[in-house]
């Protein structure tokens, strides 16, 4: 069976969802969706049309899974339990503080439809979620700690955008060194979150904008920079691409714990990623789970999903037998 994948959305993500689709062989392109003029947006994949995203519905039959590549701030709140009542739909949504809210919503709708929805895929949350909980099942004496980057946040990049009078931006997330080296030493600091991650946003300000706005707009939203030492750098869309126009990210999941009668064994899992290009990692992650979506319905299930209700299997196109002999 070969798996009909929809973007909605042609951005980064889009285009790195369509990047792998490429990889994958049991999974094709069907069309893209977007907001813009369709006549405008050029894609990499012969032969797929490029549909108004106001169009979509019509188009439900010719997709098993919609992949929505909006952003977490104010697009998949609202498109993933609409698209949900009509496609099976698998986001990227990492507003990790509201994740149990838009598991609701996108739950009820897709429960009515009987469609599947896999909400927060990618690496954190995703990846990242999944170590966390192998850790946390294996030394239940223990202790969590998880930090990205050095590399540059989508989405929180994608927040800044949305600042009255941005015109384009980039935010990276730092480690402080002196914390995850006390982790690795197996110190079991007390960390609050100020104390493990810096971030840095260089800013493209629209002419005539009020910078000193910008920056306190900025440095005091919530869910996003108001926890956190925030540096915010203007510089020139010039400087912007020149220096900028990567998307590197990684970061690292620590379960530090102890085991045995009295506590007398400690214990260190580490798990870490080291990415060239942030959306195309995550991407890669969300085709994943896009197959599994669609095995998922294939069975009857219906509602909304995390990374922590998909068996390994279901993402992988090799089948049980070839798993059993090859990986385990």
């Amino acid at each position: 069976m070969t798996i009909r994948i929809g973007i909605m959305g042609y951005g980064n993500l889009g285009r790195g969802i369509e990047c792998a689709i490429a990889q994958n062989s049991d999974t094709t392109l069907a069309a893209v969706f977007t907001r813009r003029n369709p006549e405008t947006v050029k894609i990499q994949t012969p032969n797929v049309p490029v549909y108004h995203a106001d169009d979509a519905i019509a188009h439900k039959d010719e997709i098993d899974v919609l992949v929505l590549c909006g952003g977490s701030a104010t697009d998949l709140p609202e498109q993933t339990p609409y698209y949900a009542k009509y496609f099976n739909v698998v986001d990227s949504y990492d507003t990790h503080a509201t994740i149990p809210e838009h598991f609701e919503k996108v739950d009820a709708s897709a429960r009515q439809s009987g469609k599947v929805g896999i909400i927060s895929v990618g690496w954190d949350p995703g990846m990242f979620s999944l170590n966390r909980l192998y850790g946390n099942a294996i030394l239940v004496d223990g202790k969590d700690y998880t930090f990205w980057g050095k590399g540059v946040s989508q989405g929180h990049s994608d927040a800044i955008r949305r600042v009255k009078g941005v015109k384009d931006a980039r935010q990276y997330t730092v480690p402080v060194d002196v914390a995850l080296e006390a982790v690795r030493n197996g110190e079991n600091p007390e960390l609050t979150t100020r104390e493990k991650h810096t971030r840095v946003c260089y800013v493209v300000a629209e002419d005539g904008a009020d910078l000193a706005q910008i920056e306190n707009d900025i440095k005091t939203m919530p869910n996003y920079f108001a926890d956190y030492d925030t540096t915010v750098h203007f510089i020139t869309e010039e400087e912007l691409k020149r220096d900028h126009s990567g998307i590197p990210h990684g970061g690292f999941v620590i379960r530090s714990g102890k085991t045995g009668m009295n506590g007398e064994n400690s214990h260190i899992i580490e798990y870490s990623l080291k990415l060239d290009s942030n959306p195309e990692f995550t991407t890669a992650v969300i085709l994943a789970y896009a197959r599994a979506a669609v095995r998922l319905y294939n069975e009857g299930a219906k509602g909304a999903k995390t990374v922590f209700d998909i068996p390994p299997a279901y993402l992988s196109p090799k089948s049980g037998a070839e798993l059993r002999k090859e990986l385990l």
